[in-house]
């Protein structure tokens, strides 16, 4: 194996320094040296000297990799005799090369070959290592980021290193490390190549796999959340069965478990085409005679179990009855009145003890996360320092209207209830009036705004087809605003939200509703937009909390607080 040398720059200089020309003929037994290196890469040749190095030489080329932190590297060891000591007749070492060749052990010119590769790759991955890390992947229509952050935060509490791709980004460790929609195979790679995560959790969506697929071969726990009509009409997909075609692929990569919304019907006909060990139900419907066969059977199950004194969070698994957790003491089901992340912690819990998680790892995760814009910007953010409360959700679809309105119809409110709601331009037109005729009745007042990408609809086009849809469901048209602007929406029923009000603002740009929401009135105007406020102060900020001196916000596996440096009070 030789390497076909030029007569370059290099090469015409040593010929001329000589004498020679590419037309110099040698005398016979004469060498010329078109190099004045040895390397493999310039025409260099290589013996393999490993079985007869000496033992001193060996040790100091091991102390040196090991002082560089490297684990594997070539080292350019100079010395007059290799299988001699460099303390009896000196040497040096002049290069410690992080990514070094093997050819010169594979096909040395002359010596042993050898399988330096293969020694490599038993290094790094011992025997019966698969050099994989464990992969829990989510669909659905409504609730994945949710779930995919729940479950990460309960994942990190146990001590894992955690990547997660979501709507909002790829997180690491609990860190942003991309922003915008990542729930495609590119955002799947990116967490499977990095070096320090040892825990996948992959919110998988549509819009990926229809355009370049998962990401992933395999997975070990799968779940689909739910399929709702969303998207329809786009890409091809025009019906709920082709949407839960699509989304059931995720499903088929589960190898361990398969974890299905036993209370939708598309979810339930998933477990025909999945080839997991076990399939696991979720249900909020105690009485599903489905999920009650399968738990007779033996089979694992996740109930919603109805009581006195609340609703308790049940898995079910060998004919074993566990009770885990009551949905109201999770912080994110606002005392269980959002049955949406009810079901979503139920998920994230199955999800954990499918991988074997203990309850009270599992318990302890639920009950220190919460769905502030801390935690999960855009998933029911709800703020209190006003005279009214107003709750962030980036809800968007039919099936998403009708968690929310059903969690204000469950809440205690002693004012008026608004809401300033939009859709996505490229939804058809009948999924308008339906998301309309959800709304009506829920709400007092209603301000009809438009996203700010308008996805080839007219500047008020959006809004006029909510109203016409809300007038159409029995809404007096006295009660309903068009303000097509989002900012100046959110600002105008900001300003007519009264003392016991509840303001539900269906949000597009998240981090500018909330801006906006945080700093309406009084003295947070101050610090209005400061894209150079210091990261502890803006992440107080978007809790609605106020660093004084001395103080600092603190996030870790006990949930989110304020702590005084010097006195260290919570």
């Amino acid at each position: 194996m030789l390497t076909q040398l030029e007569l370059d720059k290099q090469a015409n200089r040593l010929l001329a320094e000589a004498g020679k020309d590419e037309n110099s003929i040698l005398d016979e037994g004469e060498i010329f040296y078109l190099r004045s290196t040895a390397n493999l890469s310039t025409g260099g040749t290589a013996i393999d000297m490993t079985d007869v190095v000496h033992p001193d030489n060996r040790e100091m080329a091991v102390r040196a990799v090991r002082a560089v932190g490297l684990d594997v590297a070539g080292l350019d060891f100079l010395s007059p005799d290799i299988t001699r000591s460099y303390k009896e007749i000196g040497g040096a070492i002049v290069e410690v090369n992080a990514a070094p060749g093997f050819r010169m052990h594979v096909a040395p010119s002359e010596g042993k070959s050898r399988d330096v590769a293969g020694k490599v790759m038993d290094m790094l991955f011992g025997p019966g290592e698969v050099g994989r890390i464990p992969i829990a992947a989510i669909t659905g229509t409504n609730g994945k980021t949710t779930t995919s952050r729940m479950l990460g935060h309960i994942l990190k509490a146990c001590g894992h290193t955690v990547g997660v791709t979501s709507t909002d980004g790829i997180q690491v460790d609990g860190k942003i490390s991309v922003k915008g929609d990542m729930t495609g195979p590119t955002a799947a790679q990116m967490v499977l190549r990095d070096p320090s995560v040892d825990f996948a959790v992959m919110e998988t969506a549509r819009g990926g796999i229809l355009r370049a697929g998962l990401g992933y071969q395999k997975s070990n726990v799968a779940a689909c959340l739910n399929v709702d009509a969303d998207h329809l009409g786009l890409k091809g997909i025009d019906t709920l069965e082709q949407l839960a075609e699509v989304k059931r692929v995720v499903v088929e990569t589960a190898t361990d478990v398969a974890v299905l919304n036993a209370d939708d019907i598309n979810c339930l006909k998933m477990a025909d085409y999945c080839d997991a060990a076990r399939i696991c139900y979720v249900t909020l419907n105690s009485d599903n005679g489905l999920v009650r066969e399968h738990i007779r059977a033996g089979g694992m199950a996740c109930v919603l179990e109805r009581g006195i004194n609340g609703d308790m969070i049940t898995l079910y698994d060998n004919g074993s009855h566990m009770p885990l957790l009551w949905s109201h003491l999770i912080p994110a089901t606002m005392e269980g009145k959002a049955m949406h992340n009810v079901q979503n912690a139920m998920f994230a819990a199955t999800m954990a003890y499918s991988f074997g998680k203990e309850f009270d790892e599992i318990r302890h995760g639920l009950r220190t996360f919460d769905t502030s814009f801390f935690q999960a910007p855009g998933r029911m953010n709800v703020f209190n320092e006003h005279p009214f409360k107003v709750v962030l959700d980036y809800a968007h679809n039919p099936a998403a209207f009708r968690v929310i309105s059903d969690m204000v119809d469950r809440m205690e409110v002693n004012g008026r209830r608004i809401a300033v709601v939009s859709m996505p331009g490229d939804r058809r037109d009948q999924d308008f009036s339906e998301s309309a005729g959800i709304l009506a009745g829920h709400f007092d007042e209603y301000f009809c705004k438009a996203d700010d990408n308008r996805r080839g609809r007219g500047d008020d086009e959006v809004p006029q087809l909510l109203r016409a849809g809300l007038i159409e469901n029995g809404v007096d048209a006295d009660k309903i605003s068009i303000v097509p602007d989002e900012q100046e929406a959110v600002a105008a029923a900001l300003e007519g939200a009264g003392e016991g009000d509840l303001l539900v603002v269906f949000g597009d740009n998240i981090t500018r509703c909330w801006k906006q929401i945080i700093y309406h009135g009084g003295e947070r105007e101050v610090v209005e937009e400061s894209e150079d406020m210091p990261l502890q102060e803006s992440a107080a900020a978007s809790m609605g909390l106020m660093l004084e001196e001395g103080m600092q916000l603190i996030s870790d596996d006990r949930g989110v607080r304020l702590a005084r440096e010097e006195e260290g009070d919570d």
